[in-house]
């Protein structure tokens, strides 16, 4: 692997990128490795969370603006340029970002990707894209709006300002802040925590939230209540009821 360092631990998977020449800026080979890596351990029954970061400098930069200068607009509609990370973000195992320093750009749309962000105190987000003279183009405008609302996502896109990571706590864009050097532990925790409980059960947890984003919310009611009646044909149900009715821990199969 040239972009990425993978470690694992137990049911947790650490993805740290890895281009320090360049901030780790977001590339086409970049994005084809973390692909190629994690299609697999989604499959992976003993896999329970996978934990992006960066270094303690920065968690990515932006997208590989040198990749796409000299690119046509023909070129970005028939490559459709960026399309591959929604396959990112619809991977089923849940994702944590942990983000140590700047988060711009494609950095900061790659953490919304993730469904949550531990962010330390020196961390700055950011959708500084019309200083380029372009915008946001993996779901920036889309996933920052939901997440911060329509007043705070415009004045971020429109004057391109960055936001520290107190103030990205204070609108929904980070789960948690933490001083720097407790990121990727506390990050780790979290993801060691959802790996200890059953994957169907978090996978559906997780795609309820995702289908709130997406939906009304009477339709968003329904899906969730279906979801709910589903998971009482599951083996986790049954152990995870019987466990808390017997006073014990649970143990979970994913079944």
């Amino acid at each position: 692997m040239n972009h990425l360092k993978l470690e694992r631990h137990g049911g947790v998977v650490i993805v740290r990128l890895h281009r320090p020449h360049v901030l780790n800026a977001l590339s086409s080979a970049l994005l084809a490795e973390l692909l190629d890596v994690l299609r697999p351990l989604d499959d992976d029954q003993d896999v329970g969370c996978f934990v992006v970061t960066g270094s303690e400098r920065v968690f990515a930069a932006g997208a590989d603006i040198k990749e796409m200068a000299g690119r046509s607009a023909v070129d970005m509609a028939a490559e459709d340029y960026f399309a591959g990370w929604e396959e990112f973000a619809d991977l089923r195992t849940p994702k944590i970002a942990a983000v140590n320093g700047p988060a711009l750009g494609g950095g900061c749309e790659l953490a919304m990707m993730c469904d949550l962000v531990v962010a330390g105190e020196s961390a700055v987000f950011g959708q500084p894209e019309v200083k380029l003279g372009v915008i946001p183009g993996i779901g920036g405008t889309q996933r920052l709006t939901r997440l911060v609302g329509r007043a705070k996502a415009m004045d971020l896109v429109l004057t391109g300002r960055t936001m520290d990571a107190r103030e990205a706590g204070r609108c929904g864009l980070v789960s948690r802040v933490v001083p720097d050097d407790r990121v990727l532990p506390e990050a780790l925790e979290a993801a060691a925590t959802i790996a200890s409980y059953g994957r169907t059960a978090v996978r559906a947890a997780r795609e309820c939230v995702q289908q709130s984003l997406e939906t009304g919310l009477r339709d968003g009611i329904r899906f969730e209540r279906r979801v709910f009646h589903a998971l009482f044909a599951t083996a986790d149900q049954k152990e995870g009821m019987t466990a808390f009715l017997e006073k014990r821990a649970p143990r979970f199969t994913g079944r």
